[in-house]
């Protein structure tokens, strides 16, 4: 089954977390590449970030650093399989605001992602993800 990562996944991964990090590359090493993906939702979680630090940097090197940080995404997210945010995933979505109202947008927009295209979610928040009727996810991170 393909894998869909969420962004918390991709975090441990971009850092290097370690001993997270290892466990993840273990079990994904043995997939083939093309059923490991990530989304545009987790693209846009991450520019977001950087795009606000990026709003309130005063100094110099603050700006240069989130140009930095900024340039380094969108080149490893150029390198990935990425997930569309499709007229299927909007489908999902508004079924998941129904059923989970309390789960984040965000969350709600991976999630649905995951359904439409029929992959398990890799990510460590199990607990909210768990709320979603259908949704396959697991934790990678983990022993």
């Amino acid at each position: 089954m393909a894998v869909l990562l969420n962004t918390d996944h991709l975090s441990v991964l971009q850092w290097q977390e370690q001993p997270a990090c290892d466990r993840l590359l273990a079990r994904l090493d043995r997939m083939p590449p093309d059923d490991i993906a990530t989304s545009i939702v987790s693209f846009h979680e991450q520019i977001q970030g950087w795009l606000a630090y990026l709003n309130r940097s005063r100094k110099p090197e603050q700006v240069v650093t989130a140009y930095h940080k900024l340039e380094v995404i969108w080149r490893w997210f150029l390198k990935m399989n990425v997930a569309s945010y499709t007229p299927e995933s909007q489908v999902c979505f508004s079924g998941i605001r129904r059923q989970c109202p309390r789960l984040k947008t965000m969350d709600s927009r991976i999630a649905s992602i995951a359904l439409a295209t029929e992959t398990m979610l890799l990510s460590r928040n199990l607990r909210d993800f768990a709320q979603v009727p259908g949704l396959r996810v697991e934790d990678w991170t983990k022993e």
